[in-house]
């Protein structure tokens, strides 16, 4: 497994992520989806600055770092400040607008925790611990977008034809 090329793809991904949810907080109506979309963006250059670091470690022939930079404490921690924040706003008709965006950004998220799963199942030692790291995060992410799209959509489906 070159651990390099792994990490060069996924810093890739995390930059077109990066670039997904700032774009989309632009366009979206909803202000809980706006607010997680630029909250995760933030995140997402946290990602960046992570895998740049361990690409530098790496470069160096330095063992790799699976410390948690500032901001990144714990799993999850994005999807619980954001759910205690932002999910408890009422979802409203304006959201049915974003149930597209937010199904695709509950997939790149996937895709991610995917990615680095795949990745971390052939790693060991350190390249392991922070391939896991990475997929904790964006398992967290993950669970936030699909919890925001199926209230979305719950509130889509109970509503009567015609919006």
């Amino acid at each position: 497994m070159d651990t390099r090329k792994i990490l060069n793809y996924a810093l890739q991904r995390e930059h077109e992520g990066k670039r997904f949810f700032e774009e989309n907080a632009r366009r979206l109506s909803s202000a809980a989806a706006v607010g997680a979309f630029k909250r995760l963006a933030a995140e997402e250059q946290l990602h960046i600055e992570f895998i740049e670091k361990q690409i530098e470690l790496l470069a160096g022939g330095k063992p790799f770092s699976a410390e948690a930079p500032a901001g990144l404490e714990g799993e999850g921690f994005f999807a619980a400040r954001a759910e205690s924040e932002m999910i408890e706003q009422t979802v409203d008709e304006a959201m049915v607008a974003d149930l597209p965006v937010l199904r695709m950004a509950y997939l790149i998220e996937r895709d991610f925790a995917e990615f680095y799963e795949t990745s971390a199942a052939k790693a060991t030692g350190e390249a392991q611990r922070v391939l896991k790291m990475l997929s904790a995060w964006e398992r967290g992410h993950e669970a936030l977008f699909k919890q925001l799209h199926d209230k979305a959509f719950e509130e889509y489906a109970q509503m009567p034809w015609g919006g």
